[in-house]
């Protein structure tokens, strides 16, 4: 018996000296990240793919661990999104952090927290303020935040000990607990966001901590967002949705969803929105602009947006008259959003593995200039 276990482990340790295992075994993941890239060709067939990173933070061998980042890197190659379930973000407290009631405070109060500078970051972003698009012109962006706002409301957070740019916290009598939860759950989530970047590293032939001392210093953004219930004929108007399609600014974000759902991902290839489906358990990754710079658009970011639901019929009683008529009404979404970022002083420049025949097509930018840029364009 201890012999035959120590063959195994022998066996699977050094796959090289049964050449016909360790071809079967590189054939079978090959052919897997293949499938993904002609299922990505079609609308038909087109997926996220849903990866359990348990096998990376538990690996019990390298092979284990690598073949976890491939799968990883080749969903961020074709798609620029990945499922992640097994992942530890919370472990317990993710309802907590849902519950909070924020947005249920009166506006007057939300108000007095208002975001007020792109440098900083912080604060809340009332209905209308910002308009999330692809587009860097001011005149462009203003008349679509006038047409068709983005109907959500937020509460930004980024990390608490900077001496310079300071969090808005709402009194502890207003919203009790919310800071501490909120703060623990970032580091949580700036966590997984190293091993992620740790997984990225591995799949792009990197050594497997390459990112961490240009990331270490968690210039990152905690965002609570709030889709209010909405009139479904508001969400019908042209160019109107509860966020407008556009790409995130820095290295990875991930994402929390409720079950309403709304989040549409683009498919590269054919340029159509498909749903991103909430699974519970699970947190949507996506590639930001920074990170596909990086890696010389070895990854994609994805456009994606969020619109209406499934609706349901609401009776409405007119203010004014007193009559009564069936709305179509979309419900209230709720999601966590944490966009993680490199370090405001790291200079993103072409990956040494990612800077093919053709060599780099960005040039070299530094994180403070570009996630700034982008902020002052999309808000008011």
């Amino acid at each position: 018996m201890v012999a035959s276990l120590w063959l195994a482990v022998r066996t699977f340790a050094r796959p090289t000296r049964f050449p016909h295992i360790a071809s079967r075994l590189q054939h079978d993941r090959t052919r897997k990240l293949a499938t993904l890239a002609e299922d990505t060709r079609s609308d038909l067939s087109f997926r996220i793919p849903l990866v359990d990173f348990s096998r990376f933070l538990a690996s019990t061998s390298q092979t284990q661990k690598q073949e976890t980042a491939d799968e990883i890197v080749s969903a961020f190659k074709e798609v620029g999104f990945v499922y992640l379930k097994n992942h530890r973000v919370g472990e317990g407290r993710l309802e907590e952090v849902f519950e909070k009631e924020f947005f249920a405070l009166p506006q007057e109060k939300k108000d007095a927290l208002a975001w007020e500078d792109p440098r900083a970051n912080r604060g809340y972003v009332r209905q209308g303020r910002e308009r999330v698009t692809q587009s860097t012109s001011a005149a462009e962006i203003a008349a679509l935040r006038l047409q068709a706002p983005d109907t959500k409301e937020s509460m930004e957070i980024g990390r608490d000990w900077d001496s310079v740019w300071m969090n808005r916290w709402p009194r502890e009598e207003d919203v009790r607990g919310f800071r501490g939860v909120m703060l623990h759950f970032f580091q949580t989530c700036h966590d997984t966001h190293v091993q992620v970047m740790r997984a990225i590293a591995l799949g792009l032939r990197l050594p497997e901590p390459y990112f961490d001392p240009k990331i270490n210093e968690q210039w990152h953004n905690l965002r609570l967002l709030s889709y209010p219930a909405i009139d479904t004929s508001l969400l019908r108007k042209e160019g109107q949705a509860r966020a407008g399609a556009h790409s995130d600014y820095g290295t990875l974000t991930l994402l929390f969803q409720d079950a309403v759902g709304g989040l549409e991902v683009q498919n590269p290839h054919t340029k159509h929105f498909h749903p991103a489906t909430p699974i519970p358990g699970t947190i949507v990754v996506n590639v930001g602009d920074l990170l596909s710079r990086w890696s010389n658009d070895t990854l994609r970011s994805t456009l994606h947006r969020v619109v209406a639901p499934p609706s349901h019929t609401q009776t409405v009683t007119s203010p004014n008259t007193g009559a009564q008529s069936q709305v179509e009404i979309v419900p209230e979404r709720n999601s966590i959003a944490f966009f993680c970022n490199p370090n405001f002083g790291a200079v993103v420049e072409c990956l040494p593995t990612c800077v093919g025949s053709e060599g780099p097509r960005y040039e070299p930018v530094l994180t403070e200039k570009y996630i700034v840029g982008r902020l002052s364009d999309t808000y008011t």
